[in-house]
């Protein structure tokens, strides 16, 4: 290729990646898959490694810069970053906006509530529409540079859309939402690395990196709130400011709702208090904010906050009680991981009775003991877990909890990993309780689908030794299922019918329900589409899989772990022999694109089909399948207990299609 064709087509891509990180992060209206996405991300990469002199600093290539050496600089704010007042209830709120009144002389003014999200804040400088710093809050007078991590986030703009202002120091909160968080939580976990203790702490961990390329890894998002300095444009409204981020291609909050007095704000507060848990990510409250930018010049500051605006703090989801026990649980990998049997006790609605500790350096770091007093957090979808021991409150019977010697569930030998030093792992092959979680992953929705394999079956199963390994579960006779608790013949004959349809389930499924380290969905799919058949997989050297793009050295190094380990030829051979298929369809769908350019959102529990399943095959017909509704979104696919997703579709006017309907409109005419 020419240079000049080289520098058209890598204009394009830019342009191209750009205008889809705004339609995801700004919109929120996706129009390709992650998958398309990464394909036109590569091509950009593979070009500029060509002909490095097209390479520029702007280039979404060029998020991640250098190691940084030393400690971060110390950058003063042209204008100091306030921290708000708290009001606690509705009375405060309204004494508020009474002293409020007093300071303008006026009755009626309307105001924007936004959520206040629990993330880190942050100062971002634009000159000319460049991103040329990151700041952190710092003690509102000065912050730290940390530009180079900045730049990693992918929710920030490198440039701006026109219009924008000449010089723009704009502000908001880098947070993480509860799914992203989850999933690397438990990657983490995989990995047997440290985890976060929640999502706050997770944003402020990844901001503080020496590393960049470490930071890059983290999924930080980051959301608009306000602006210190905005030089050549000006707005009327903090909504008017609002909206023209978003032009400008910088995300805010969809939640944001303007409201015409303090009490259509306070309905709009309680809103958000009942449906924190539904949320995206954690919000610790809501913001009041005075619309007018001429009203807040007239309210003014106190030495601290803004007088124009308050935050409505939530109640905390905390509540106090007793460690009955600690457990060490084993991990379908072999990891132990300590357990708190908790007396059960409410917090945020939901009965509590267990929190993982996630390792065994947590309890040494709480200090914790059986029978102490302690706070347990809950905050959406996160795992409950211990945020302190009430020391002042111990009782004098408390025990200290040991590190097992041995497995709990096995006995077998328990280590300690020597690169992680975190996680300890037992490493008997044939623990029941790794084959049991190993057999339940295996039969799950996004594996290979097997009804009525669930864990009380499989944990009969192990027990009364009918199954030794992952394949034995396709010889087990009707004979023997009708000798287990609970299982009557039909129960039976279901279940032996589900397990000859799974061996129909493509490569993909088969790879990410073995249970190999690292492997999860999208690292299946990637290995299956590239390989065809598992027989290809299983010879392939450590220096062929590093070759593939997508494939890191951790995951390379696990693979071939894997098809190395004693017990695996063994398994591979059952499952052959039980009739499975261990190959991938790659051809591409030449039925009727009934879903081309449409855009599809599933919510709900799919009777049918597992959610991957289902978002495949409308990527089959040539549809887009998302996780989020907006005005844009075309269906809205509803299962059983359909959620929040549901509901804003009802608000919008997006038309809603049963899951059954859906097979009859769409998927059942596939070919």
């Amino acid at each position: 290729m020419e240079r000049a064709e080289a520098k058209k087509l890598v204009l394009e891509l830019r342009e191209k990646i750009l205008q889809h990180d705004y339609r995801y992060y700004v919109l929120a209206q996706p129009e390709v898959s992650d998958q398309e996405y990464d394909k036109l991300y590569r091509q950009l990469v593979d070009l500029e490694k060509h002909f490095p002199d097209l390479v520029s600093p702007e280039s979404p290539t060029q998020r991640v810069g250098g190691q940084l050496v030393g400690g971060f600089q110390t950058v003063k704010h042209r204008v100091p970053m306030l921290s708000l007042d708290n009001t606690f209830n509705e009375n405060e709120v309204l004494e508020w906006d009474d002293r409020l009144q007093k300071l303008l002389g006026v009755i009626e003014h309307n105001f924007v509530v936004e959520p206040k999200v629990d993330g880190v804040s942050l100062s971002l400088i634009y000159e000319n529409g460049k991103l040329v710093r990151g700041v952190t809050r710092g003690d509102g007078e000065t912050g730290e540079d940390i530009t180079a991590n900045v730049r990693t986030i992918r929710s920030i703009p490198l440039r701006l859309r026109a219009p924008f202002p000449k010089f723009f120091d704009v502000r908001g909160e880098v947070y993480m939402n509860k799914k992203d968080f989850a999933k690397h939580n438990s990657e983490m976990e995989k990995h047997g690395l440290e985890t976060f203790a929640n999502p706050r702490n997770a944003a402020a961990g990844s901001l503080r990196q020496k590393d960049p390329t470490m930071t890059a890894t983290r999924p930080l998002r980051f959301l608009v709130h306000s602006f210190g300095v905005a030089e050549g444009l000006t707005w009327t409204t903090h909504y008017d400011f609002l909206k023209a981020c978003a032009v400008m291609g910088l995300p805010s909050s969809q939640l944001a709702q303007r409201c015409d007095n303090i009490m259509d704000s306070m309905k709009h507060c309680r809103m958000l208090e009942r449906e924190r848990d539904s949320l995206l990510y954690d919000i610790d409250g809501a913001v009041i904010k005075v619309n007018s930018f001429d009203l807040r010049q007239k309210a003014g500051f106190t030495h601290k906050s803004p007088r124009w605006a308050v935050a409505y703090k939530f109640a905390a989801q905390q509540s106090e009680t007793e460690i009955l026990n600690i457990i060490a649980s084993v991990g379908r990998l072999g990891t132990i991981t300590p357990v708190a049997k908790l007396r059960p006790v409410t917090v945020g609605g939901v009965t509590i009775s267990n929190a993982s500790l996630h390792n065994f350096d947590e309890i040494e770091r709480l200090g914790l003991k059986i029978g102490d007093r302690v706070i347990v957090q809950r905050a959406g979808d996160v795992i409950p877990k211990i945020l302190k021991v009430l020391i002042e409150k111990r009782p004098k019977q408390t025990k200290v909890f040991s590190v097992p010697t041995e497995c709990p569930a096995c006995g077998g030998p328990i280590v300690r990993e020597k690169e992680i030093d975190v996680a300890y792992r037992c490493t008997n092959s044939g623990c029941p309780a790794q084959l049991s979680r190993g057999l339940v992953h295996f039969a799950s929705r996004d594996a290979m689908d097997i009804e009525g394999l669930g864990e009380s079956a499989v944990e009969q199963l192990v027990q009364k030794e009918l199954v030794k390994n992952i394949a034995d579960i396709y010889f087990v006779e009707r004979k023997d299922l009708l000798k287990l608790e609970l299982f009557a013949e039909k129960k039976a004959d279901n279940l032996l019918k589900a397990l000859e349809k799974s061996k129909t389930r493509p490569l993909s499924r088969l790879l990410y329900g073995l249970g190999i380290r690292h492997v999860g969905e999208k690292a299946a799919l990637t290995l299956a589409e590239k390989f065809v058949t598992l027989d290809a997989l299983s010879q392939t050297s450590l220096e062929e899989f590093q070759a593939i793009h997508e494939i890191g050295p951790v995951l390379a190094q696990a693979l071939v772990d894997y098809f190395k380990l004693e017990t695996t030829p063994g398994i591979l051979r059952k499952l052959k022999r039980a009739g499975l298929a261990m190959k991938e369809d790659v051809v591409q769908n030449k039925g009727p694109q009934l879903l081309a350019g449409k855009t599809v959102v599933f919510t709900g529990e799919l009777q049918k089909f597992s959610r991957s399943e289902a978002e495949r095959r409308v990527r089959a017909l040539g549809g887009n399948a998302t996780g989020s509704v907006s005005a844009k979104t075309d269906f809205v696919v509803i299962g059983k207990e359909p959620g929040s997703k549901y509901t804003k579709a009802q608000k919008l006017g997006v038309k809603i299609l049963t899951e059954k309907e859906f097979l009859s409109k769409f998927a059942d005419k596939q070919n």
